[in-house]
């Protein structure tokens, strides 16, 4: 069974996902909100079609001295749209406070043009809190 990641943003939304052990993590898209968790939840609906996906993990946006951000309290109403609509999957949120700084640092690095960074940071972001969620189980 997987594990899928996603980085819940105002304008788009990254997805990751575990390899069948969970050992590594893979971005697998940026989706475009438009204003509408609808068109996320048909992009998850497609995925666990195609994927064994046991948990799913988002990528919460707390503020650097631990509280909870508005930002977080809107991805707290995705996650609870999440756990009614896959209700037989856990769901379950980690700290994601500089994913995406570390992300634009990564890409700095790769040396990416920057006009492709609007569209895999948020990929990158979700890779990053997947990794951090695995690490976090395996320290348990």
């Amino acid at each position: 069974m997987r594990i899928l990641g996603i980085d819940y943003g105002q304008a788009r939304v990254g997805i990751a996902i575990t390899d069948s052990l969970n050992i590594t993590v893979q971005g697998l898209r940026t989706i475009q909100r438009n204003n509408s968790d609808k068109i996320i939840l048909k992009e998850i609906d497609k995925i666990l079609e195609q994927y064994e996906i046991d948990t799913i993990v988002v990528g919460m946006p707390l503020n650097m001295n631990g509280t909870i951000s508005e930002r977080a309290k809107i991805t707290q109403e995705f996650v609870h749209k999440l756990k009614c609509k896959y209700n037989k999957l856990k769901i379950d949120t980690i700290d994601e406070r500089l994913t995406t700084v570390t992300a634009h640092r990564t890409m700095n690095f790769l040396d990416i043009n920057k006009h492709k960074k609007k569209n895999i940071v948020d990929t990158i972001s979700a890779e990053y809190i997947l990794e951090t969620y695995l690490n976090k189980v395996k320290n348990i």
